[in-house]
């Protein structure tokens, strides 16, 4: 394993960082409950992958067929976008947001749930790839009514083509990362997150020792980090598990400040976002313990494992897998929870 990281600012967050993410679902629930195509994920216990690595519990969260979509990001920006149609007052919900044109940046999985938001709620979208983000990927937003912009060699490039065109346009830019003026909706597809923690916090039989949660820009880990301190308070030691190619959240704990990164593409497409959301990176300083980053090898090795045990995913869906494979280990009593976050890209 990589980088290890004791977060010197647990329990207080960042200096004048701004907002901090949201930790109550109750208002996601009851939005959900309008929406035919929303269901609890299966919180699945695995002994057996528990016993290969060497703790005595293991539960995954697996999202892998929410809403759907593949992915627990079904849950954040059609979470926003269905807030901002029930706030129209309209009679018919499908019609609310037509003429509005929602624009984002995204690595695949983000891009889809602005895309059945949208179309869900009479709206158009319009999605920028990075030329790293498979072709695969870019099918599946087409297929469900977005239009498609690749744009620069990076997530990061992708998101300043939007922004621009979204400004240029008058469209409304839905970004999954935040940053100092935009701040309101990101911290809107972060609350959407909070319904996997909730079921999670429901379904599990006792409260988890460790909770490993992947990051990118750190919109999901610091959605369930939140919620889960509400729920257990300080019990369970959170583990924030980012690619060594793209450490922009233990590179910001380090520095005291959202800080841009650098590193080469990954194989976790969905975790490659050099720069943190401000409002993640903010709530993470606050509510984990340790960041940590894993290297391409250990994550294909993570997303191999959960494959030899029927559970296909990619090396970021299993990222918080490879992280406890990876060593130096959780304690053999540890009860681990982990987001199994995304199902195969050809799944």
């Amino acid at each position: 394993m990589g980088q290890h990281l004791h977060n010197p600012w647990r329990g207080r967050g960042l200096d004048g960082a701004g907002p901090l993410p949201l930790a109550d679902a109750s208002g996601v629930a009851d939005l959900l409950q309008r929406c035919p195509a929303h269901a609890p994920t299966p919180l699945r216990q695995e002994p057996k992958l528990a016993a290969r690595l060497g703790i005595a519990q293991l539960w995954l969260k697996d999202e892998r067929a929410r809403m759907g979509l593949g992915s627990f990001k079904a849950l954040g920006a059609a979470h926003a976008i269905a807030r901002e149609a029930a706030a129209m007052g309209a009679g018919d919900l499908c019609t609310a947001l037509q003429g509005r044109v929602y624009v984002t940046a995204s690595a695949g999985n983000h891009g889809l749930s602005v895309a059945a938001g949208a179309r869900l709620f009479g709206a158009r979208a319009v999605v920028y790839l990075a030329e790293t983000v498979p072709e695969a990927f870019a099918k599946r937003l087409q297929d469900k009514g977005a239009a498609v912009v690749r744009a620069g060699a990076h997530y990061e490039a992708s998101m300043q083509a939007a922004a621009a065109d979204a400004q240029a346009h008058g469209w409304t830019l839905l970004s999954d990362s935040s940053w100092p003026g935009y701040t309101e909706l990101p911290l809107r597809v972060m609350e959407g997150y909070l319904q996997l923690a909730a079921e999670a916090a429901a379904q599990i039989d006792q409260p988890p020792t460790h909770i490993l949660l992947q990051a990118g820009v750190g919109g999901l880990a610091a959605a369930v980090a939140a919620h889960a301190r509400m729920v257990w308070g300080e019990g369970p030691q959170i583990i924030v598990v980012e690619p060594e190619a793209a450490p922009a959240l233990i590179d910001s704990i380090r520095a005291g400040r959202v800080v841009d990164t650098s590193g080469p593409a990954s194989c976790m497409g969905r975790l490659d976002c050099k720069t943190p959301s401000m409002i993640a990176a903010n709530g993470l300083a606050r509510d984990a313990d340790l960041f940590v980053t894993i290297s391409e090898a250990e994550a294909i090795s993570g997303a191999d494992l959960l494959a030899e045990h029927g559970l296909p995913t990619t090396a970021s869906g299993g990222a918080g897998v490879a992280a406890i494979l990876a060593g130096p280990g959780l304690p053999p009593d540890a009860r681990a929870l982990v987001i199994l976050s995304e199902g195969p890209e050809d799944g």
